[in-house]
């Protein structure tokens, strides 16, 4: 059987089988719900069978579009690999370096400072910030859309990447402004050992477990509150009650916008932010540049 089926249908396809809500999926792609179905209905006339049963009761996968999930996630991750090494490959061509981070550095100016310097150093070349969602905690090292990034420790995977550490802070709870702790100058974590926290996505893995603290939980399993995968997304859920957070003292400022208490927290370790890059990558001129720089502002030279 020998057809073109394009990659827009095969992302339309993954979307509905996670969401198995067309209005759901379609949203999210920021497409309309008629254009979405026009896709999946056309994928499966090129494919001679239905990959979704729609009925009053709501949407489910065929066996044929339980069989084609895990093919049609792996071809979309194989192209975006491959969109990501062709970027990789231009943006040497230009000297540009693309730094990701997941949450803007906002410590005392150390972006513009570490910038200054490495421009200094290297006039030649261009940085490209890459902002990306917390679902990926490497910001954008794993799939190569990054050559270096801010990001946290622990990371999944970490022995494929060296760092230069850009701070050592301590961790404060982020809890509403009536939680009866807020009052507190400062917080035991035992006494949270019984309140609902609000989790990173399951994609980043060891990060996960070191913002739920799971090593000074004794073995005790963290309620969950509610998943967050932004700033936005976490100061919502803080205000809504729908759970508490662990935060370094230097992100406290992104959370301080009304409603929100944060308290330094006894009995957590520090947290890490690095500037980190993949291993192989470590001799490439502008990523030893940037990090020479990031050591420099920071004092860590």
């Amino acid at each position: 059987m020998v057809m073109d089926v394009h990659l827009r249908e095969l992302r339309y396809f993954v979307m509905v089988a996670e969401e198995l809500h067309f209005t759901r999926a379609a949203e999210r792609l920021y497409v309309s719900q008629p254009a979405l179905s026009k896709q999946v209905r056309a994928l499966e006339r090129q494919l001679g069978v239905e990959l979704f049963r729609r009925d009053r009761h709501g949407v489910a996968l065929t066996e044929a579009g339980t069989a084609l999930l895990p093919h049609a996630r792996r071809v979309l991750a194989d192209w975006a690999q491959g969109a990501a090494a062709v970027e990789s490959a231009r943006a040497a061509q230009r000297s540009t370096l693309v730094v990701g981070m997941s949450t803007s550095p906002v410590r005392g100016g150390l972006l513009p400072a570490i910038r200054s310097r490495f421009t200094a150093a290297r006039p030649e070349a261009v940085i490209r910030l890459r902002q990306v969602n917390w679902e990926d905690p490497t910001a954008g090292l794993a799939d190569g859309g990054a050559d270096v990034a801010f990001v946290w420790l622990p990371l999944p995977g970490q022995d494929r990447y060296d760092w230069t550490v850009i701070a050592e802070e301590p961790v404060l709870v982020a809890l509403p402004d009536t939680h009866p702790l807020a009052g507190r100058a400062e917080v035991d974590f035992a006494d949270l050992l019984d309140e609902p926290f609000l989790a990173l996505p399951e994609s980043t893995g060891p990060l996960r477990d070191y913002w739920l603290a799971l090593d000074a939980r004794g073995g005790r399993p963290p309620r969950i509150g509610a998943e967050i995968a932004s700033t936005e997304e976490t100061y919502e859920a803080l205000t809504a009650g729908l759970g508490v957070c662990l935060v370094a003292a230097g992100n406290v400022p992104l959370l301080s916008l009304g409603g929100v208490t944060a308290r330094p927290v006894r009995g957590v370790t520090p947290s890490r932010y690095v500037l980190a890059w993949r291993r192989e990558d470590g001799r490439r001129p502008l990523v030893r540049a940037y990090a020479e720089a990031c050591r420099r502002v920071t004092g860590r030279a």
